[in-house]
């Protein structure tokens, strides 16, 4: 098994934190119907996101981050991400988005919410809150992992998982920002 280096280990850290602010983030499955979240989902729990690429479900985890899925659920009711772009989409990494600004600096207009982290693994299709260098500094965007990222593990609040279709986040453009970047068409809770 190949563990990373401290130096991109560091580089990483950097890269998530140079691009977000106080009130944003920067970050960094089997996800193909079965449920890698474990037992049912329950009615209400079920985030829908019809994107340019396809459409999403994402189970939502408020056992481990009762306050972001509480977030979530209100931005998504509000139809606060209808229309906002994924603005850093790293290859073999994550797809960002839930900034109004589609910089990465952008946020909510509630206040930023404390950490809930868990040692539950970033894996293919985890979801989690992005943010910038202060734990405490989640507000409305998220990041969906295209892969494994152990680097992530207990340092960045996990809110979901993905269990349908990956396909869709797989085919989200590439860039920081990308060229012609996908978006959230629709986000709303499945009842």
């Amino acid at each position: 098994m190949r563990f990373p280096t401290l130096l991109s280990f560091l580089m990483l850290a950097f890269s998530l934190a140079a691009c977000g602010n106080s009130s944003t983030a920067e970050v960094g499955g089997p996800a193909t119907g079965a449920n890698p979240a474990g037992g049912p989902v329950a009615a209400g729990e079920t985030l829908v996101l019809e994107l340019t690429t396809g459409t999403v479900k994402i189970k939502l985890r408020p056992d481990l981050a009762p306050q972001h899925v509480a977030r979530v659920k209100q931005l998504a009711g509000e139809g606060f991400y209808n229309g906002i772009i994924f603005h850093r989409v790293i290859p073999g990494f994550m797809a960002q988005t839930g900034d109004p600004t589609g910089t990465g600096m952008g946020g909510s207009k509630y206040p930023d919410l404390p950490a809930e982290f868990t040692p539950t693994p970033f894996e293919r299709g985890t979801v989690g809150a992005a943010r910038s260098s202060s734990p405490n500094s989640a507000n409305s965007q998220f990041f969906i992992c295209f892969t494994h990222a152990p680097n992530l593990n207990s340092q960045y609040t996990v809110w979901g998982q993905v269990i349908d279709g990956m396909i869709a986040v797989d085919k989200i453009a590439k860039g920081e920002p990308p060229p012609k970047p996908d978006k959230i068409v629709k986000a709303y809770i499945a009842p």
